[in-house]
Parts: C-alpha cells; structure tokens; sequence
C-alpha cells in the first residue's frame, strides 16, 4: 500500500467506514471503504470545506463534528498528526455506515428541474463579494518544492459572474496553482482572497465558498453513486432532505440516475468525473475550481457539462477551470491566463492574450514548446 502524496497528505482526515452500509450489503460490497483506492484530496477539499451544521442536522445526518481541540488524529499508514483544514481544529467526518437512501426512489415521471444550479441556490448562503465585484483574488503567490520553484510570484484577478481559463503546458505549475486556491497546499509567500474572504484569516470560511475538482480523482468507491453524492452533502452542512432532493437532481442533469445504485469503482474515467463534478456543486458554492474537467468524457457529456456550468455562471456562480483543450477555453472563457515555469506570461480577455493569432498559436509561442524531432531518424527504419 502506497503513501498518500506528501503534498495532500497534510490536510487529509479520513471517515471511519468500518459498518458497511445497507447499500454496500445489498450489493454485495461490504467491505470497508478502501482508502489505498484514493480518495484523500477530494474529501480533504469537502472536509475542509464543510460549514457546521446545527445539532438537528447533526442528529439526523450523522454529519461531521466538531472534536476535542486537544485530541489530534493520526494517521493510520505513518502515525503522523493530521492536521485539519479548519483553523487547527481536526474534524472527524460522518460514518459511511450512517449514510441512508431515501426509501423510494425518485419517480421516473418526476418533472426535471428547468435549473438544478438556481434550485440549489435557493437556501445556500448568501454570497460574500469583494467592494469590486472580485470573486478570486490572487496576489504575489509563491510555493516551493525544495529548490525548485513551482510557482514564482503569480497575479491573478477573476472577475465573479465569469468563466476564467489557466492553460499552459505539463509542469507549469497550473495545478500548483489551483490546489492552492483550492485550500490543498499552503503558499509560502502570497495572498488569496475567495469572495472577499481571506484565505489565511478564515480558511473555513473561504472553503465553504469553494467546490473543487482535483486532477487526481480520488474518491471512497466502494460508495455507491448515492451514497458518495450524500455523503458529500452532509459534510457540507446540509440538512438530509435537502441532500436527498439535490442528488436526485444532480443525476437527473448529468445522466447518472440509472448509475446511483451501482457502488463507483465500476464507473468509467467519465462517469467518475461526473458524479465528482456533482459532488463539488451539492452545496451550491459560489466559486467552482475545476482542474481538467472535461478529461476522459465524451462530446455528449462534455455539452451536457458545458451547458450546467453556463447556468450556474448566469446566476452569478464562478468558474476557474484548467484546460489543454484550446477551443473549449477560447469558447466559453470571458479571460485567461497563460501560465509556464511558474509565471504567468499573458492574462486578459481572449482577444487580448491572442495577440491577432489563435489561443493555440499563441500558447505555443508564449510555451516554445516547438517538437525537436531531430535524432529519431531511426524510427523511420523498422525493425522487421
């Protein structure tokens, strides 16, 4: 069994899952969530995130609660402290085995939401926004590893109501980036402000404003699609009936009604990205930082997608996302920034970092990321 990454595994606090779920034994999954399968960044961004809820959720929901200041977790593989993300106080997550199903199923026939993003919104918390109108607000953000520099003093401003793109090339520090804005990794220099909210005065606070999709999915899947989606709900705060009317939506927009009952390892690359990207829209946040969510899904469930974002921005929602695919960016981005070696080298709206050419052009003569194919002649002869 793997160690988890050094760079997540500080703000890692995993749920006891040892009472399987009447789910997981209907199905014959009942053994113990698998940590090793990973899920340690994703939960780590909900629970780091999640508001605390008032003692009837708390009762009903077997939500998150707040534990003794003086007893620090562990963890398990090394029997290191773990800290949690709440300003110093470590947070012990709900059971799995305490999650339940509704008792029916939704109704086939049941009218479909016209809007799941403004139907969640309607008992979400009010929105807190800089005096300008700012839903991201990044200043002088340093982080290193060592000796090498990840991410050498960025700027980054991000208009609230928008779409904003960061692209650039394989090691230029973009998921540095966002798992910093995330909550994910400490900067070493640097200021972030999320919806007028200061990342370090207030971690929780500006978690609670935050959905996140990380690169490296890593979930409980031996959940179910239910149960997962739930799970994530009660971190978050969310009284049970609200959680369970909000699933049943979330999959009725992204098309995963009929795969709720099955547990999420047997879901594809794709199906996987969908139930994570519900998961980091349950709570209806105001920002949504989604690192490569179009990876592994396909033409359908990418407009499926692309449509459920456009309307969470029209109501006022926030998206940061990361991207190689240059048209998406150029397509639904208002502005971007391009981002190599840790440093960002153009950031405005589209017709401004374009300088006159395409993004892609333009990405690689910002990137100089030219192919050097001189030396591979060999590969012209075969070998047979």
């Amino acid at each position: 069994m793997n160690p988890p990454a050094a760079a997540d595994s500080a703000f890692e606090t995993e749920p006891d899952l040892r009472t399987p779920s009447p789910q997981e034994a209907a199905t014959g999954h009942d053994a113990p969530v698998d940590t090793d399968s990973g899920a340690a960044a994703t939960t780590a961004a909900s629970v780091q995130g999640a508001p605390e809820s008032d003692a009837s959720a708390a009762t009903d929901a077997a939500t998150a609660e707040t534990v003794d200041s003086g007893s620090v977790p562990t963890d398990s593989t090394t029997d290191e402290p773990v800290e949690s993300a709440s300003a110093g106080t470590p947070v012990e997550p709900a059971q799995a085995g305490s999650i339940e199903e509704p008792s029916t199923a939704p109704e086939a026939d049941a009218p479909v939401p016209q809007d799941v993003v403004e139907d969640a919104a309607a008992v979400s918390q009010s929105p807190v926004e800089d005096a300008d109108g700012q839903a991201l607000v990044v200043r002088g953000l340093v982080k290193r590893f060592g000796d090498s520099i990840a991410v050498g003093g960025i700027d980054l401003t991000v208009p609230a109501g928008s779409f904003y793109g960061i692209v650039g090339p394989n090691g230029a520090g973009k998921t540095t980036t966002l798992s910093i804005i995330a909550g994910l990794l400490r900067p070493d220099e640097g200021t972030v402000r999320i919806s007028g909210i200061d990342q370090t005065a207030d971690p929780a606070a500006a978690k609670r404003a935050l959905g996140v999709l990380p690169d490296r999915l890593r979930t409980f899947d031996r959940l179910t699609g239910r149960q997962l989606l739930h799970y994530y709900g009660l971190l978050r705060g969310l009284p049970s009936d609200v959680v369970e009317k909000r699933v049943a939506d979330l999959a009725r927009a992204f098309d995963l009604t009929g795969a709720l009952s099955r547990v999420v390892s047997d879901y594809s690359a794709g199906m996987t990205k969908k139930i994570m990207l519900a998961g980091a829209m349950i709570h209806s946040p105001r920002v949504l930082v989604l690192d490569e969510p179009f990876e592994s899904v396909d033409p359908v469930s990418s407009g499926v997608i692309l449509d459920i974002l456009r309307a969470y921005v029209a109501h006022g929602g926030t998206v940061i996302l990361s991207s190689h695919g240059m048209d998406l960016v150029e397509q639904v981005c208002a502005r971007i920034a391009i981002i190599v070696g840790g440093d960002v080298l153009a950031e405005g709206t589209v017709d401004e970092v374009r300088a006159g050419q395409t993004l892609e052009q333009r990405f690689v003569e910002l990137s100089g990321a030219a192919s050097e194919v001189e030396g591979l002649e060999w590969l012209h002869t075969f070998s047979d």
